[in-house]
């Protein structure tokens, strides 16, 4: 069973004006038209809302209802920059990636559960989005509210229940997720805007309950609405893989980490998150392998090695990864020895780069070869592999 989550930034303009203008904070904040210009609000702060403003507003009326607030003109060049970094983040969780715009993204979290703590799958998507969540607050400077769900619609409503720096999770199990909806507005369901709204109240359905009595093939919804009703939608991520001259992931600890193993047990599990990501791609072998390693201080320090012949499967990346951290945290020695890092960890990272279209093990030979031999059970190995994890299964 598939797990998304549906990420949703809070407020994201107003947010972002926040961090060069601090002392706008706990104020009502209108980015967009100003109050005396032509033009419509884009977004603007929870503390404006309560006075009933909202996207889409002109902005005159906007001053009617809020003639204290702040207002601002957009500044899509700062949006873009912290956009770009959040879905950096979101990448580093799962490269399932969707986004829907500039401040939405969709993730299919399936197959990095693994990663997360927890004894079942809710746990772990809880946890992961937990972390996520604090990812963004750290670097970003801004908050999101996520749902977990497992398919889109549900995502999307949970993102939107606790907002904002909310997470929900919801339910899994058909008849609770029926249950959950019984009671809740039909305007809580895709495609069913307020004319629709309006539309179906003259029938007495305004709570999904009422749709769900009426049930499939009945003569006042179609079939696609009962379903909604019931739950029942869409579980794809339509991610798109981009260009890339790397791949790379990283993981941040919640406290700073000086246990070397446990260091290290991280950064075997990023190494085989890249190699998922780099075996999408059917003919795409890396020649270079990088370490990121960053402390308590944020002094870091960046490794690279080349493999010996261009690699993509489990066993080269974590023999790789091993030798980098090896080198930069000798067993039984203190952090990081002969770097300029001190302390506990707070950051790794692992990373490919340098691409290629052919493995490049040896010259082609009428006898075969060892070494391409070795290659590809390694890596029909990890494609086995790939697509246990891609179901859900956990392996070490």
């Amino acid at each position: 069973m598939a797990v998304l989550l549906h990420v949703d930034m809070d407020a994201f303009f107003a947010s972002v004006e926040l961090l060069s203008h601090p002392e706008w904070r706990g104020k009502p904040l209108i980015v967009g038209a100003g109050p005396h210009e032509r033009g419509v609000v884009s977004t603007c702060s929870y503390e404006a809302r309560r006075y009933g403003v909202h996207s889409a507003m002109p902005s005159c009326e906007a001053y009617r209802l809020c003639p204290h607030a702040v207002f601002t003109h957009a500044h899509m060049e700062a949006y873009r920059a912290v956009s770009v970094k959040a879905f950096e983040i979101f990448e580093r969780f799962t490269p399932f990636v969707e986004g829907v715009s500039i401040d939405e993204a969709f993730l299919d979290a399936t197959g990095s559960l693994h990663r997360f703590p927890g004894g079942d799958d809710a746990r772990r998507a809880t946890a992961m989005a937990e972390s996520l969540r604090d990812s963004i607050r750290a670097e970003c400077g801004v908050t999101c509210s996520v749902g977990i769900a497992k398919n889109r619609l549900l995502a999307k409503i949970g993102s939107d229940l606790h907002k904002p720096d909310g997470l929900t999770l919801m339910p899994f199990d058909v008849d609770e997720v029926a249950a959950f909806l019984r009671e809740r507005p039909v305007g809580i369901l895709w495609g069913v805007g307020k004319k629709t709204v309006e539309n179906l109240s003259r029938y007495g359905i305004r709570l999904c309950g009422d749709i769900q009595r009426l049930g499939r093939g009945n003569a006042l919804v179609g079939d696609d609405l009962v379903d909604m009703a019931f739950g029942i939608a869409d579980d794809k991520v339509y991610w798109q893989e981009r260009e890339a001259k790397s791949i790379s992931r990283e993981w941040t600890f919640d406290a700073d980490e000086p246990r070397r193993d446990v260091v290290r047990r991280r950064l075997m599990e990023l190494a085989d998150d890249v190699g998922r990501s780099l075996r999408r791609e059917e003919k795409r072998w890396a020649k270079t392998a990088r370490l990121k390693l960053r402390d308590a201080a944020f002094s870091t320090v960046l490794r690279q090695m080349k493999f010996e012949h261009a690699s993509r499967d489990i066993k080269a990346l974590r023999t790789a990864a091993a030798a980098l951290f090896d080198a930069a945290w000798p067993r039984g020695a203190a952090v990081a020895s002969g770097t300029s890092l001190k302390g506990a960890i707070r950051l790794v990272g692992f990373g490919v780069a340098d691409f290629t279209a052919l493995p490049d093990c040896a010259p082609p030979s009428l006898f075969g070869n060892p070494e391409d031999e070795k290659r590809e059970r390694n890596e029909h190995l990890s494609a086995a592999i790939d697509a246990l994890r891609a179901k859900g299964c956990s392996i070490g």
